[in-house]
């Protein structure tokens, strides 16, 4: 996988990429930030309005609903009300004397209370006359909604209710509430109700800025008001689970824990798109201010970025026109920018170039190669000063002082190294007995082995028929180099180079085979590729050298095979056609 580097890019995809990164992201990230903290603080705020606006509802009718609490607690523990109710009058006339001393005063105390509407009270007491407030206990009275609904707690706290009123609807709201702190053993029974203005409602829910629908609901969930217009509160008692909510519903509620107004609630009911129309106009300012905030930027990147790109290719097309000696020149406004120098530059370049080839280039190499065959000359003379034999003399010197003081082995690689270095000197031939080239082999062996010790061994096994057979000079040589540097010395333990050569009918069979490392998959796989598109194949010069060679001599008549495997080792399989006889064979 090709390695990513961003040096490869072209200039204009790296300033886009800066505009992305410096300029369109942070901007866009900015805002879509500032329009989220934004969007949650208006509906946080919202929320927090709209709550309070519920609470303010709540509170308003828990002080009107106290009003009335508070004078039926007052008239709940007086005494001389209490005795009106149950004292027995022997005329009308006792009666109204009674009740003007002191029910008179306490009518007058309703006008305190706005929330108030009036005061009645209800008695089975015969002896009074139910008129100007009190009224008889009697079947009908009984049978009545707020009487039952009522009957079971209105002797303990007082009890809020909706009954029907004059108008025949469920708009009138009383509190009731049974007078019995003074119970004696024949007392009879004595009902208070408060009645609450009917407007009392509309001035509590319907004067406020919560926009969305109220309701009013008791204890068991029964809406006792409302301000939807689609329930008709009025006409008949609802369930406020029946009421069909909007999809994005936001409610707000606070539930009352009184003993008179147990678990009733004021419920508020919004869409959660009215909490955010004030961040509407927020969302266009900050989306218009973003779009300044790119458009120009945007413009301003896109001019400079245009104009570098341009010109940046213009002097590219000019010098790819280079590469076919077309030295034309660019042609425009000189500018003093880094491109307008390297214009500049390029120019001049172009125009001395130009001049050199056509002035001064032809002169130049005709001088050069003179002087090249002038300095060839000295040199040959000077190799030919050096006597070869002169240095196999102090070679033979050494050798000759290493078996003196009894160094073999020393003595031995030195005779090697003298050999090998005589026949680089002698051979200027192109063919050479199998002999010849197993000669030489040998002394690299012995030098290699004598590096190495006992971790390289060798065998040779040479046919007598083959061993006076011509092969190209060097044909064998590198590959058992390259068995011995790369196969054998990086390997851990002892290795083994074979070598044999078999004449088999009219060809030569040479294998040449080691236990070394081997090679890589694909290193195998990429010097077979080379030999096969004749490619370079870099450190494996040497093969791909013999191998042309033997190409060249003999064509295709050849057979040449490369066995190897990572840890087992490399064999090399050479099959040549016999040439029996070679007139430069011998010098």
């Amino acid at each position: 996988m090709k390695k990513y580097k961003f040096n490869n890019l072209s200039i204009r995809n790296k300033l886009l990429i800066i505009y992305i990164c410096s300029v369109f992201i942070p901007i866009t990230l900015t805002h879509s930030v500032f329009y989220q903290v934004t969007y949650n603080n208006v509906r946080t705020q919202k929320m927090n309005d709209f709550s309070l606006s519920i609470k303010q509802i709540s509170n308003d009718f828990q002080v009107a609903i106290d009003d009335a609490v508070g004078i039926s607690s007052k008239l709940y523990t007086t005494y001389e009300l209490y005795n009106l109710l149950e004292a027995k009058y022997l005329s009308s006339i006792d009666f109204i004397h009674a009740y003007y001393d002191y029910f008179g005063d306490i009518s007058t105390e309703v006008s305190l209370y706005p929330s108030v509407h009036s005061i009645k009270l209800y008695t089975n007491n015969d002896t009074v006359i139910y008129a100007g407030g009190i009224n008889k206990i009697d079947t009908l009275v009984k049978e009545s909604e707020w009487y039952k609904e009522s009957e079971s707690v209105r002797s303990s706290y007082p009890v809020l209710t909706r009954r029907i009123g004059d108008s025949g609807k469920y708009n009138t709201f009383s509190l009731i509430r049974e007078m019995d702190y003074y119970l004696t053993k024949n007392s009879t029974q004595k009902i208070l109700e408060i009645e609450l203005e009917a407007g009392i409602m509309n001035s509590i829910f319907k004067d406020v800025t919560f926009p969305g629908d109220l309701y009013l609901l008791n204890g068991e969930g029964t809406i006792e008001y409302t301000t939807n217009p689609e329930i008709s509160w009025s006409e008949d008692k609802y369930s406020f689970e029946s009421v069909t909510l909007p999809k994005d519903k936001v409610m707000f509620h606070e539930t009352y824990d009184l003993p008179y107004l147990n678990d009733w609630k004021v419920i508020g009911v919004t869409e959660e798109h009215v909490l955010l129309e004030d961040i509407k106009e927020s969302r266009n300012i900050i989306f218009y201010i973003a779009l300044i905030n790119l458009l120009f930027p945007s413009i301003f990147i896109i001019y400079i970025t245009s104009s570098l790109h341009l010109r940046i290719l213009h002097i590219l097309k000019h010098m790819r026109k280079v590469e076919d000696q077309n030295f034309e020149l660019i042609e425009g406004i000189d500018y003093q920018d880094e491109i307008g120098e390297l214009t500049q530059a390029f120019n001049r370049m172009a125009s001395k170039i130009k001049r050199l080839i056509n002035e001064v280039y032809v002169v130049d190499i005709q001088k050069k190669d003179l002087e090249l065959q002038r300095k060839q000359a000295q040199l040959s003379a000077l190799q030919s000063q050096i006597n070869p034999h002169f240095l196999f003399n102090v070679l033979e010197t050494i050798r000759m002082r290493s078996i003196l003081k009894q160094e073999d082995e020393t003595a031995k690689i030195i005779e090697n190294i003298a050999n090998m270095l005589r026949k680089s000197f002698i051979w200027g031939k192109d063919w050479v007995t199998v002999d010849e080239e197993i000669f030489l082999i040998k002394c690299f062996l012995e030098i290699q082995h004598y590096r190495f010790d006992d971790k390289m061994q060798y065998q040779i096994d040479i046919d007598q028929d083959a061993a006076k057979c011509f092969i190209p000079n060097m044909s064998l040589i590198p590959f058992v180099e390259n068995a011995s540097i790369h196969g054998i010395e990086p390997a851990k333990g002892k290795g083994m180079i074979n070598i044999s050569i078999k004449r088999i009918g009219e060809f030569l069979l040479c294998e040449i085979s080691d236990n070394g490392q081997g090679m890589e998959k694909e290193v195998y796989e990429q010097v077979m590729e080379s030999l096969e598109k004749e490619q370079n194949i870099g450190e494996h010069v040497g093969v791909k050298n013999v191998y042309y060679r033997l190409k060249l001599h003999y064509s295709n008549k050849f057979d040449f095979k490369i066995e190897s495997e990572k840890g087992v080792g490399t064999t090399i399989r050479i099959k040549l056609p016999i040439i029996k006889d070679k007139i430069n064979s011998i010098k």
